[in-house]
C-alpha cells in the first residue's frame, strides 16, 4: 500500500465517517437526539442518552455506508434510515438489504465487492463475521466491514456488534488490517449478558492484530452500555497495553499516516 491518510471522525455511538484518499464512507448512522428508542424488527426499547456530535448536514457527502445491521435502533434510527437513499451504495447484511432494499447491497461474510468513489478511486468492500451476543441469543444477522486498497482488508477493520469468536478469530488470520475499528461498551440490553465486545474481547484483538492501530467505538450515549472507553483504557493500561489503543473523542477527525 502507497504512503497516505485515513481520518476517522465518531459521529457517536457505532457511527464513524472514514475519509481516505477522496472517498467518504460512514458506518452505522445514527443521528437522531436523546429520548427513548425502539428499532421496527426489535422487542427492546433502548434509552439514547447524548446525540450526535456531527449533523447529517455536516456530515456532507458520502459514497457508501457500511451498515452492519439494519434491525437494531441504536445502529440505524429515523435520521440513518432518511439518509440512506442519498448514498451511492449501503453494504449490509443479505436480510438488510432485503428489508432496505433500493441501493442496499447485501453481503456475505468474506464476499467483496469494489467501491468505486466519484473521484475514479477505489476500494476493496468485504464483510466478515460477527456474532451479536452469546450462542443461543438470536439478534439477528450482522456483519463487520473491512477496506483494502490493494488486496482485501489492507486498510481497515471495522468489527460491527460481535464478540470475540472463531469468526473474528479468521479476520485475524485472513487479513492485514492497518487500523481496527472495535464496537466495544459491553452492551447489556436484555440481561446480565453482553451482546457486543468488553475489554476481554478488545485484548483478544490487540493480540491478534499485534501491527493494528485500534481505536473503540460504540461505547458512550446509550443506558445499555456498561463500558466506556475510559474503563477499557485503563484495562489496557493495567495489562501494560496503553500503547496500543488510540484515544478517540467525538467531533475530531483522527488523522492516521499509513
Amino acid at each position: 500500500m502507497s504512503a497516505s491518510n485515513i481520518t476517522l471522525t465518531l459521529v457517536g455511538g457505532p457511527t464513524v465517517l472514514i475519509e481516505y484518499d477522496g472517498l467518504r464512507l460512514l458506518t452505522d448512522p445514527t443521528f437522531d437526539p436523546p429520548g427513548r428508542y425502539q428499532g421496527p424488527h426489535s422487542p427492546v426499547k433502548h434509552v439514547k442518552t447524548a446525540g450526535p456530535a456531527l449533523s447529517v448536514e455536516e456530515v456532507g457527502r458520502l459514497d457508501a455506508v457500511l451498515l452492519s445491521h439494519d434491525h437494531h435502533f441504536d445502529n440505524l434510527d429515523n435520521s440513518g434510515r432518511a439518509l440512506l437513499p442519498n448514498v451511492g451504495v449501503t453494504y449490509t447484511t443479505n436480510s438488510g438489504a432485503q428489508r432496505l432494499s433500493g441501493n442496499a447491497v447485501g453481503l456475505a461474510p468474506f464476499a467483496t465487492r469494489s467501491l468505486e468513489g466519484r473521484n475514479g478511486r477505489k476500494l476493496f468492500v468485504t464483510a466478515t463475521p460477527a456474532r451479536h451476543g452469546p450462542i443461543g441469543v438470536d439478534a439477528g444477522d450482522v456483519v463487520g466491514f473491512a477496506l483494502g486498497v490493494d488486496q482485501p482488508g489492507d486498510l481497515i477493520y471495522i468489527t460491527g456488534d460481535t464478540l470475540w469468536f472463531e469468526g473474528t478469530a479468521d479476520v485475524a488470520r485472513r487479513l492485514s488490517p492497518k487500523v481496527v475499528v472495535l464496537y466495544t461498551g459491553a452492551a447489556e440490553p436484555r440481561g446480565r449478558f453482553r451482546m457486543t465486545m468488553g475489554s476481554e474481547d478488545a485484548l483478544e484483538a490487540a493480540h491478534a492484530f499485534p501491527d493494528s492501530t485500534l481505536v473503540s467505538v460504540h461505547n458512550e450515549g446509550w443506558g445499555h452500555l456498561r463500558e466506556s472507553q475510559d474503563q477499557l483504557a485503563d484495562v489496557f493500561s493495567k495489562f501494560n497495553l496503553a500503547n496500543r489503543l488510540t484515544r478517540f473523542d467525538k467531533g475530531k477527525g483522527l488523522a492516521l499516516s499509513l
